[in-house]
């Protein structure tokens, strides 16, 4: 292995050279340091497809904008910390209020960016930020205290969120949508997962909105507003297509007030309204308490607009101590299934 260093704009970053700058994803690309007081934006701007960026503990004061294929930010866990810049930031990441943001274009889609190990907190609007992606790799990330989402993805796929902890966000701590700019029909993901993450202390702990065939696994939501929500509507295709499996959505009691969209949440668990498909399986939802339309363990309800849920499955869960109802079917719907649950007090009588 050869060492060298590379100095740019007055800031040294120190690069291992374990194979071609221009190799692609799939070989061994440059390795570059960087260390509190230089810059990570400068690191991704020299870096090529394959390379990696090693960031050091400490704190950065910065916005970061990945516009390239290939690239993986790698910090030291919480001990690397991303937060807003002091003055005016020289990114458009940063002007919008984010502090990472992944951003390919329509028809060119970024692929198999990796951000691994680090915390990025305080953000006015979003912590990590990511639109037009395949293959994004968000794994044991913190994002807190970010104004709107902590990690949220749009027109993407395959994306694959695990190990992360989202905690104190102003809405989502993980968001998936087909699009935040408009309406539209779901989109499909081709098999994103959103696996072992801890998600507390946000308005709503992971929210699916408009998207298809993806999975959500073996998470920890606890003390949000609202545990999780899988939000469909009108359009075509519809929002569904999805498994909701072996996660832990409890307590999430915390008070949120209304919005243009949503009703005040409070003791909310799953929520599933106007979707369609989804395998809700063997789930423990416990001690979600409110008197929101919405609260309750489990939750079928009608989109805002009056569309159904159509053909999910609820089967093996264990939803016990949530109020008003540990299953609650507020739908009209006659195509869903409620299957050998566990449970104390349904509305209406007789789904346990």
């Amino acid at each position: 292995m050869v060492k060298r260093q590379l100095k740019y704009a007055g800031c040294l970053a120190t690069v291992l050279v374990t194979g071609l700058a221009t190799a692609p994803p799939s070989q061994a690309g440059d390795q570059y340091e960087v260390h509190p007081g230089e810059s990570i934006q400068k690191a991704v701007d020299a870096a090529q497809p394959g390379d990696t960026i090693d960031i050091a503990p400490g704190t950065y004061r910065e916005s970061v904008r990945i516009d390239k294929s290939g690239l993986t930010l790698r910090g030291a866990g919480e001990r690397t910390v991303i937060r807003p810049p002091g003055s005016r930031t020289a990114n458009s990441c940063g002007k919008e209020g984010n502090g990472i943001c992944v951003l390919g274009t329509a028809g060119h889609r970024l692929r198999d960016v990796g951000i691994h190990a680090l915390t990025v907190s305080g953000f006015h609007k979003n912590g990590i930020w990511a639109s037009e992606t395949d293959r994004l790799r968000v794994r044991g990330v913190t994002a807190r205290d970010n104004g709107q989402w902590g990690i949220a993805e749009q027109k993407s796929t395959r994306g694959s969120f695990l190990g992360n902890t989202a905690s104190g966000n102003g809405d989502a701590g993980i968001f998936l949508a087909n699009t935040v700019e408009g309406e539209g029909g779901a989109l499909n993901t081709h098999g994103a997962h959103i696996d072992h993450n801890t998600v507390t202390g946000n308005r709503i702990g992971i929210t699916i909105r408009r998207a298809r065939h993806l999975s959500v696994d073996e998470n920890e939501v606890t003390g949000n507003c609202s545990g999780v929500f899988i939000v469909g509507d009108e359009s075509l295709p519809r929002a569904g297509a999805l498994t909701v499996n072996r996660n832990d959505v409890s307590e999430n009691n915390k008070s949120c007030p209304a919005t243009k969209r949503l009703p005040a949440l409070q003791g909310s668990g799953i929520v599933l309204t106007g979707a369609e498909d989804t395998r809700v399986e063997k789930n423990l939802v416990r001690d979600n308490v409110g008197s929101s339309p919405l609260s309750g363990g489990i939750v079928l309800f009608h989109s805002f607009v009056k569309v159904l849920n159509e053909r999910h499955v609820l089967q093996g869960n264990v939803a016990l101590g949530n109020e008003p109802a540990d299953l609650a079917n507020r739908d009209t719907s006659k195509t869903n299934r409620f299957e050998a649950n566990i449970c104390k007090t349904s509305q209406p009588a007789g789904l346990c």
